[in-house]
């Protein structure tokens, strides 16, 4: 059983940084990508970035430069780092695993593409 649990979350003050992390057990073999999406009150649930087994990344437009998620295999965690941060960014931050397809969508636009999700860490951006 696949299961991913998130940290990391807090309240923080604009202009601040939080290292999210995901930590995922139960695999056989590594997901062949990874991600972490948001949801706002009200809002639908948004890709954030990925990072598939070569580590390539992509982001959503609205965080390019201030965030960066990588992983450490060894570790079986995923992380993301998010710097200058704006209220904006509030919301509940959840990790991915596994992508499913189709192909011919992004894993960063495709919600209802991925296997497993952890429940879920909040960040409050005042």
């Amino acid at each position: 059983q696949v299961q991913l649990v998130e940290s990391g979350g807090g309240s923080v003050q604009a202009g601040g940084s939080l290292r999210l992390s995901c930590v995922a057990s139960g695999y056989t073999y590594g997901p062949n990508v990874m991600g972490w999406y948001r949801q706002a009150p009200g809002a639908e649930r948004e890709g954030v970035a990925t990072i598939d087994r070569d580590r390539s990344t992509a982001y959503t437009d609205s965080v390019k430069g201030r965030f960066t998620i990588s992983k450490v295999n060894a570790e079986s965690t995923l992380y993301l780092q998010m710097n200058s941060l704006k209220p904006e960014d509030t919301a509940m931050y959840s990790c991915a695993a596994h992508y499913l397809g189709p192909a011919t969508i992004s894993p960063l636009t495709a919600v209802a593409g991925w296997r497993y999700w952890g429940q879920g860490t909040q960040v409050t951006v005042s």
